[in-house]
Order: C-alpha cells, then structure tokens, then sequence
C-alpha cells in the first residue's frame, strides 16, 4: 500500500494483534471460546487484547482468568467503535484484526488473511462468517440477510477478490491504515441503545478509499470464523428490527462520506443480489418448497424495513459531511506516513 508509505516486507515478518471487544458476562463462555480460537492459530498473534466495554466486573472477572491477554477497559465512548479504537491505541502490531467476542476462528484464519499483505496495495482483509445456530436455520430465512445475524451474505465473492468494504467480525487492517483514515467512528454502529445499529466498519473503509484512491480491501473465504447465532435473533421481530436498523446506519454513513460512496456497493445489490434471491424463492416454491415463497416474501419485506429506515435516518441527519473522528499519537507509527 504505496499510498500509506508501508515498507515492503515479506509476509512472515508482519505481526499481528487481534482485539476482541466484549461487553456483557451473559457472554463469559462465547468470549473465552474466541480467545482460545486465537490461542490456537497456526500462525501465532503478537497479542491478543480484550476490551471490556464499560463492565467493570466482567473485567474484575476476565483479568485474572486470562493472564496471557491484555485486559483493558474501554476508554472511549461507550459502544463497539469506542472499544476498538481503545484496543487500536494498544496495538503494537502491523496487522491488526479484529474477532467478534461470539465469533470462533478456524485455525487457519490469520494465515489467510495475513497472507494476502503480500501485496503492498492491500489495505484490508475480511473473511468468511458462517453461522453457529443456536437452534436450526429459520427456513423462512433468505442467505441474502445473513448480515442481520452478522455473518456473510449470499452474493459475496466465493474465491479471493476486491470489496468495498469489510465486516467487521471478521476483519483485518494494516495499522498505517488509521494514521490515513482516522479511527472509528463513535457516532455510527454498536452502542449503548436498544437498536442493532452498524455500519462502523463500512464508513471506515470508504472514508479510508476517499484518503488513499489506492487502497485495496480484500474478501478472502479461506479466513472462515463461527458466528454465534442466539436463537433471540431467529425470529422475524429481530430480522425486520435489524433491517431498520440498517437503514439508519446506512443514512449515518452517507452523512458521513457521501451519497455516492456510502451506496454505490447498495445499489449493486439491490440491483442484482436481491432480485436473484427473489427469483430463486420463486422457483424453489414452484418446485414444491413451500417456504421458497416465505424466502422470497422476507427478501422484499428486508428491503423495505431497510428502505424506510434510510429514509428515517436522513430526516434525522445534518446535510454537512462530519469530520472523521482524530487519531491519537499512539495509533501512529514513528515515520512511517507520507
């Protein structure tokens, strides 16, 4: 990644910290099976950190329980984004990733994605988030919105290949990155309210293109983590809540990088995705599956809670873009940034 003034160097070389936030001691069992996911990777991490985002006894309780991670509190703004920018002032490494506190990451997982830095263009590597149902798949349930349970979505790349943006469950950036595009951004995403807000890591990577045209964000399917899926997020409620939640989201990142930027890869899917997805439903209940129809009915219904939370959204936004959020020193390396 010429642009961001990164030394070339050979892939082996790069270290890795991966930073996992948590939040909640309902989750003590999911955490401690992602952090041992990371222990066993055949490519070892420089450092795992784990932020606790304003709980302080599930720090008490996580501090002492795991001696070989760095514990840390949040000490940014309450909420997904506020803990990741915490865990980045931590890092000391030239890769870092990020793993849900719910997720499980095969062995392999940081040996694909650090591999794909070999090329220097390489801002960014996501992976492949499949689904741990906590009860079977809902057959109501379209492979199109597997983003409202927070894993990936019918329509993605199936070999390596350039995207827009990454998803943050599974996720990595060069650590340069930041010192470009700034760190994440408070106002957008997970945070202390009821709604299944998100987005944080698609603002970043746009706002990170915007910074450096070269910046090249990769979906590799070789780097697969297992995403717990509670069965609370089985339910239609959650995936029409989800879906308007979305739409929020959606409306905070265009406010914060453009129209243009913040849905070009949206209307790609509305466009193409969607339709086949319809389609496919269709055929599947003209073929004797009755639930084929279901999975076309909640691929429209989707849309429109997502539509209408869009709508809802920019009614509620400045019309002015917002200023990235800044960096702190720590992020910084020494001299690397032209």
């Amino acid at each position: 990644m010429r642009e961001l003034g990164v030394r070339e160097q050979g892939v082996r070389e790069l270290g890795v910290t991966v930073i996992i936030c948590a939040y909640t001691l309902d989750r003590w069992a999911e955490i401690q099976a992602a952090v041992e996911s990371v222990r066993r990777q055949t490519i070892q991490p420089r450092e795992i950190i784990l932020v606790v985002d304003h709980n302080a006894t599930l720090f008490t309780r996580l501090t002492p329980a795991m001696p070989d991670v760095i514990v840390t509190e949040n000490r940014s703004d309450r909420g997904l984004s506020g803990a990741r920018n915490t865990g980045l002032a931590r890092a000391s490494g030239d890769i870092v990733a990020f793993l849900d506190d719910d997720g499980v990451a095969d062995r392999d997982w940081l040996k694909y994605l650090v591999a794909d830095y070999a090329d220097p263009a390489v801002a960014g590597v996501g992976g492949l988030s499949l689904p741990a149902w906590e009860v079977s798949r809902p057959r109501w349930f379209p492979a199109e919105f597997s983003w409202t349970v927070g894993c990936s979505y019918a329509g993605l790349p199936e070999s390596p290949a350039q995207v827009r943006n990454l998803m943050g469950g599974n996720a990595s950036f060069r650590r340069e990155a930041f010192a470009v595009a700034g760190l994440f951004d408070t106002r957008i995403g997970r945070s202390a309210a009821k709604r299944p807000l998100g987005c944080e890591e698609t603002e970043l990577c746009i706002r990170l293109r915007q910074r450096s045209p070269g910046s090249v964000f990769l979906f590799d399917s070789r780097a697969v983590v297992q995403h717990a899926v509670p069965a609370a997020r089985c339910r239609f409620s959650y995936f029409r809540a989800r879906c308007f939640a979305e739409g929020l989201s959606k409306a905070q990142v265009t406010a914060s990088v453009g129209m243009a930027d913040g849905l070009s890869a949206e209307r790609e899917y509305v466009r193409r995705t969607l339709p086949r997805g319809i389609a496919r439903g269709v055929l599947d209940g003209a073929r004797g599956d009755p639930w084929g129809l279901t999975r076309a009915a909640a691929i429209i219904a989707g849309l429109s809670a997502t539509s209408v939370g869009y709508v809802v959204g920019l009614v509620a936004q400045p019309s002015r873009r917002r200023q990235p959020p800044a960096l702190p020193a720590e992020v910084r390396h020494d001299g690397d940034i032209t």
